[in-house]
């Protein structure tokens, strides 16, 4: 995962509400559930899509996609830094409503969770050192890869290298894979492009490069909810298509989506 401006490589965990005018009661329900608050888990540290500001606050292109969409529905909505595992499991307890951290819409996470509608384009990329040889996913396929656990660049890796391959180095979070090929302890990394363009615009003397691979297939981010809960889907989706409309999601993303 996924959209998150400085890219900040440690920082505390921290929790982050936006506070809307909250509708009637009887708008937005859920079975018993009245849906006049959305709290939603995030994995902070991916910027341009979520990432901690100087006060601790998580911020974002998720945050400001999903604070429009609580501006539009009447609904108030928070964003707590749960990380990226423990997002997934809270989720499906029910101590989060909902995901938002650039997840990728895909076939085996929609068995488990409900998605949105897409709200972003995006594909991958390799990132490596700016000397490298490395031009292609193929260079790679005996090299060490760091990548942020569970993710599409994890998935990216093990179909290349095979699940039990032990030179695939898998991490909470895409900052630590990163810092991995700065340090050398791995040739190479795979995340979204959004947030390795992100990364090498806020550091040009970072001595990283991106590098593409036709190998690559279009991904799409969803906010994600509980498999079943079509109340807090259908809320998020109608939002959704309100600032797909208005024009506010190309706004908040600089892109289009249909």
């Amino acid at each position: 995962m996924s959209t998150r401006k400085l890219f900040k490589w440690a920082a505390p965990l921290a929790a982050a509400s936006m506070i809307l005018a909250a509708c009637g009661a009887d708008e937005n329900t859920a079975g018993d559930k009245e849906y006049t608050k959305v709290v939603a888990g995030t994995e902070a540290t991916y910027a341009p899509f979520e990432y901690l500001d100087d006060k601790g606050s998580v911020v974002g292109l998720d945050a400001d996609i999903l604070t429009a969409i609580g501006e539009e529905m009447g609904i108030e909505t928070e964003i707590k830094n749960v990380g990226w595992d423990s997002m997934m499991s809270q989720v499906t307890t029910g101590e989060i409503d909902m995901g938002a951290a650039a997840i990728t819409i895909t076939d085996d996470r929609k068995q488990t969770y409900d998605f949105t509608d897409p709200y972003y384009e995006a594909t991958l990329l390799i990132v490596t050192k700016e000397d490298s040889a490395i031009a292609s996913m193929e260079d790679i396929k005996d090299e060490k890869i760091a990548v942020q656990i569970n993710t599409t660049g994890h998935l990216a890796a093990q179909d290349l290298q095979g699940k039990a391959s032990s030179n695939i180095l898998a991490y909470e979070n895409f900052s630590v894979a990163l810092t991995e090929v700065l340090t050398g302890s791995a040739e190479a990394a795979i995340g979204d492009n959004a947030v390795i363009l992100e990364y090498l615009k806020n550091n040009p003397d970072s001595g990283l490069k991106a590098v593409e691979d036709d190998s690559f297939e279009t991904d799409y981010f969803g906010f994600m909810v509980k498999k079943g809960n079509t109340e807090l889907l259908n809320i998020l989706n109608e939002g959704l298509q309100k600032i797909k409309d208005n024009g506010k999601l190309a706004e908040i993303t600089g892109t289009e989506i249909e």
